[in-house]
């Protein structure tokens, strides 16, 4: 029965579309095979005040020009794309190159799928094993893996991942990390053993507060730098405390072109370093797809999630790739598995690949150079507007906390609607008690032009 029902959908469809090359012969030869009279009896099981008995409401066939005119035309109705933004708050505007998408789209690209036979995976191994190495480089850590599926799902791993290290139970994790992350790592470990508390932050400065709550019983520390508020922590101070009860510092980074301006969290004695890699090449699409990042010291890389790719040679010295680690259970012992993490953002994992090796190392630290700059001036020109202030003094990358006289969402409703900005974020929506505060985040896409219409948009609303 499900074959002829299969059958006769599929001569409905051919019956009815137009653009399948069947003569009107061929039509009623189908028809006559399955004793039917028209098309529309295949469906004289369905009421007939259900079904639409009219043309749908579509334009007639245009050619090609007239198709692409056509959609230009709605794209330009699109008017918030254009609209100057200063949103960030985990998701970034960033300029990417045009080879990181001319080289993405490569059909060898966009159509593989997870290495499951290394042996003619090489390319995919191979920029696997360039990805690695980039993040590691970048973090300052021994080893990163494949790659996660966002960031905050990485954080979420590193928890369970310190937990299996210390085997402890107590994870702190600072407020200050972005709680969007904090709720993600909440719910992977709810039917588990963890026990999360949070550590408050200092409201003068903006950055992780007394350590009060850690102890002997602590598996990990959990900061993110620059934290949500865009401030940069005191991570080497953070790490000398969490080391002397034989904790573990997890670095949580959401912005990572930060990575080419600040030091590096493995400098700064972090254990383990996750992170968000949309700022790579990456669009913001919406929300997603984006990029996981993973790191680690070597001596903690048997209980990372996720895979590994590595060089091995053969007896007549051949370079090959190969997956050194895969630790799901469908690969080892289910009792010896770290994680249900079989897969690695592959195509994304190489767009920001590209993005790396095609910026360099001076292209990615003057890109981070400019944000800061940028950043600098935005600050300087809103803190001078009467009534506005910046909400934290602890040194900031490119994002910042505005606080202003009035209920923040207010304001940035009002600049969305009169003048046509985007101007941050309302951080009430995640902290009630910050209701006149919002954050502001400035990019290298960001203009002079567009700052100054910020600050002049801000001085009309103080």
């Amino acid at each position: 029965m499900k074959f002829i029902n299969y059958s006769l959908s599929v001569i409905h469809y051919q019956l009815n579309m137009r653009y399948i090359p069947n003569s009107p012969e061929e039509r009623e030869e189908m028809l006559e095979v399955v004793g039917l009279k028209s098309a529309d009896e295949l469906f004289r099981s369905i009421p007939s005040d259900v079904q639409l008995n009219r043309a749908l409401n579509i334009t007639e066939p245009l050619a090609e020009p007239e198709v692409i005119a056509a959609m230009e035309a709605m794209a330009d109705k699109n008017t918030a794309s254009k609209k100057p933004s200063f949103l960030g708050a985990g998701v970034y505007s960033h300029y990417s190159p045009t080879i990181v998408d001319h080289l993405l789209q490569r059909s060898e690209f966009f159509t593989s799928y997870t290495p499951y036979q290394p042996e003619i995976s090489q390319g995919t191994l191979q920029y696997i094993f360039e990805f690695q190495t980039l993040i590691a480089q970048l973090t300052g850590m021994d080893v990163a893996n494949a790659s996660m599926y966002d960031g905050s799902t990485a954080t979420a791993e590193a928890v369970l991942m310190a937990q299996r290290v210390t085997r402890r139970d107590k994870v702190l994790i600072a407020e200050s990390v972005h709680p969007e992350y904090i709720e993600v790592t909440k719910t992977y470990t709810q039917h588990g053993d963890t026990a999360i508390e949070t550590i408050s932050f200092d409201k003068e400065s903006g950055r992780v507060g007394k350590l009060d709550k850690l102890d002997d019983k602590t598996a990990c520390v959990v900061v993110q730098s620059p934290n949500f508020f865009g401030c940069v922590e005191d991570l080497q101070s953070l790490a000398d405390k969490v080391h002397a009860v034989g904790a573990l510092l997890i670095v949580v980074v959401t912005e990572a072109i930060s990575f080419g301006l600040l030091k590096t969290p493995g400098e700064c004695g972090a254990d383990i370093v996750v992170g968000e890699g949309q700022s790579f090449g990456i669009p913001m699409s919406f929300g997603g797809p984006h990029l996981g990042l993973f790191a680690c010291k070597e001596k903690y890389v048997r209980n990372m999630p996720g895979r590994l790719a590595g060089i091995a040679y053969d007896k007549n010295g051949n370079r090959g790739f190969v997956l050194t680690l895969a630790t799901r259970e469908q690969h080892i012992r289910r009792e010896k598995a770290t994680s249900n993490i079989c897969t690695n953002q592959g195509l994304i994992a190489l767009a920001a690949t590209i993005y790396m090796e095609a910026m360099g190392k001076k292209g990615l630290q003057e890109v981070a150079a400019q944000n800061a700059q940028k950043a600098a001036y935005a600050k300087k020109k809103i803190a001078g507007i009467e009534g506005f202030e910046i909400a934290y003094s602890a040194p900031t990358f490119n994002e910042f906390v505005v606080r202003a006289p009035k209920n923040a969402a207010e304001i940035l409703e009002k600049l969305r609607t009169e003048n046509g900005i985007v101007g941050g974020f309302a951080v009430s929506k995640y902290y009630s008690e910050s209701e006149n505060d919002f954050l502001v985040c400035v990019t290298e896409t960001n203009t002079k032009a567009q700052i100054d219409s910020l600050v002049e948009a801000l001085g009309k609303n103080s």
